[in-house]
């Protein structure tokens, strides 16, 4: 089983405006997104990227502390605790690879939520 991980450029582009400078794949995701909201889909959702590629998400990704390590203070802006007391884990989303196949920038991505109730995400 392989696990991918994935990223959206949105998030990079916040924590740009709060002084850090973070490009695609520096904080070890496999596919950073545009205009998707990954931590908004439920748990099994099949992502599939072009022709073949197909990824099941799985789960919130649980940033550790290396983040630090890439830029202080950073892994604050992965992992938030929101007004109301809860955590948010914003760090991207994991998924297995269903299917492999050729991922290129630009690549459209085509989301097939499951079938059921959402399924929120959860740290995986």
């Amino acid at each position: 089983m392989r696990q991918v991980h994935l990223i959206h450029a949105e998030l990079l582009d916040e924590v740009a405006t709060e002084g850090f400078d973070v490009l695609p794949g520096q904080l070890g995701e496999n596919i950073t997104t545009r205009g998707l909201d990954p931590l908004s889909l439920s748990t099994g959702t099949v992502l599939r990227l072009g022709p073949h590629a197909t990824i099941r998400v799985t789960g919130l990704r649980n940033p550790c502390a290396q983040i630090n390590d890439f830029a202080p203070g950073l892994l604050a802006h992965m992992v938030r605790r929101e007004d109301d007391g809860t955590i948010t884990h914003r760090a991207g989303i994991m998924g297995t690879v269903l299917a492999s196949g050729t991922v290129e920038p630009g690549m459209h991505i085509t989301v097939h939520p499951p079938q059921g109730p959402h399924i929120r995400l959860q740290r995986v």
